[in-house]
């Protein structure tokens, strides 16, 4: 009876190992497909860097204008005030 009860306790913890190693092969192609669709992803988002590395000068120089136009909105806003009300 004993022997019995040590080869089924064998059986069965052959069987917990297996599993376990069935289930750590699974995630490990995962982890390998989800790493090489990650690798896509940072070689498109490197390309969209490269191709929009030129927008950061060219809005800092229209930002400069921008303030330019609002500091001469206020102005023409007032000329604009007095004009009206002289009418």
């Amino acid at each position: 009876m004993r022997a019995l009860l040590v080869v089924l306790t064998v059986a069965e913890v052959l069987i917990v190992v297996g599993a376990l190693c069935w289930y750590l092969v699974r995630i490990s192609r995962t982890l390998h497909a989800t790493s090489a669709l990650l690798a896509k992803v940072t070689f498109g988002v490197r390309a969209i860097e490269t191709q929009t590395s030129s927008i950061g000068p060219s809005v800092v120089k229209v930002n400069g204008q921008l303030a330019t136009i609002a500091a001469a909105l206020d102005g023409i806003a007032t000329k604009t005030e007095s004009l009206g009300r002289a009418s």
